[in-house]
């Protein structure tokens, strides 16, 4: 039974469904409410259960298929296709991202989206698990789906292809696209971790809940100096392999002073191709990370300051890269 907005309504017999038409109150008592609950919850295991075959399959195909950011078409198309089959409305290429998709059923209610990854590492391919995001995420989505059509359940569920995880920042450009809009209520995701990242209590909760995500900036920096017979006339030279040298030392001795949860990585991409000449060229690849954006920010420019001491040192034009 609905009653106006703005009656007061207390305890668990309160169901709130927030709506772009406002806020619906809607009575139920326990038993109700538990009884719709657990025909949502048998559902959702069933509607699993009879589309286990083909999330296998999906996910199979997306593991021996790695893709890294923003050149995942074939997983857009695997997942898309399969979505479509179901006939769910699926739009392709969205958020201005051409492996970008979304997907959504319901009315009324909150809007909760699902994010689904999907990309690969450069040369190790799932090995971070978005195979198994992606298959959760459809899981999820479809079987969440059935429950609110079968039950009548007011509430939108929305799947969300968010490509390039790995160092791309796909969901940054999702957000400035528009893609969490204003009345979302959630956005959610399952990933696959190591067992001494979850949290353990003795007899009880298991789960990653504290489980630190931290801010990250990636860059990449050249150093250009100039090349000369490194055994006849050396001091000709400005030697960009020791501005690169220099540069992971300096940052190096840094860590003593930075924060016991940051970190700083970095490698030499590339350092020159033979001994007996002083290298000229040479490319590093850095990821600064800390708890906060702020943190991050600060540390960038102390590495930052590290990496032009080196050039200065020897000499070398720096430039940094994306």
């Amino acid at each position: 039974m609905a009653v106006p907005t703005g009656s007061t309504l207390s305890g668990a017999d309160e169901l709130r469904l927030f709506g772009r038409s406002g806020v619906k109150h809607l009575i139920l008592d326990d038993n109700d409410f538990e009884s719709v609950l657990e025909k949502a919850r048998s559902t959702i295991i069933s509607t699993i259960d009879a589309s286990n075959s083909e999330l296998r399959k999906i996910n199979r195909a997306l593991h021996s298929n790695p893709e890294t950011a923003y050149e995942e078409h074939f997983a857009h198309e695997t997942i898309t296709t399969y979505l479509a089959s179901l006939d769910f409305n699926v739009h392709k290429h969205t958020y201005g991202l051409k492996t970008s998709f979304e997907a959504e059923f319901g009315s009324g209610g909150r809007l909760v989206i699902i994010c689904a990854e999907y990309d690969a590492l450069p040369q190790i391919g799932h090995a971070c698990g978005h195979n198994l995001i992606a298959t959760s995420s459809i899981a999820t989505f479809i079987a969440t789906a059935e429950a609110l059509r079968e039950h009548g359940i007011e509430g939108r569920v929305r799947i969300l292809g968010t490509p390039a995880e790995e160092g791309g920042g796909g969901k940054a450009k999702l957000i400035d696209a528009g893609a969490f809009p204003v009345e979302t209520a959630a956005a959610i995701m399952a990933h696959p971790t190591s067992g001494h990242q979850i949290f353990h209590e003795p007899g009880g909760f298991s789960g990653l809940a504290g489980f630190k995500l931290i801010a990250s900036h990636k860059f990449r920096t050249e150093f250009r100096g100039k090349s000369a017979h490194a055994a006849g006339e050396p001091w000709n030279g400005v030697n960009a392999l020791d501005a690169a040298v220099a540069a992971y030392n300096n940052i190096g001795l840094l860590r003593q002073q930075m924060e016991p949860d940051e970190r700083v990585h970095g490698v030499i991409e590339v350092g020159g191709t033979v001994p007996n000449v002083i290298t000229d060229y040479t490319r590093m690849n850095w990821n600064v990370r800390s708890p906060t954006i702020e943190r991050a920010d600060r540390l960038l420019l102390r590495v930052k300051d590290c990496i032009e001491a080196g050039a200065k040192a020897t000499g070398c034009k720096l430039d940094y890269i994306a």
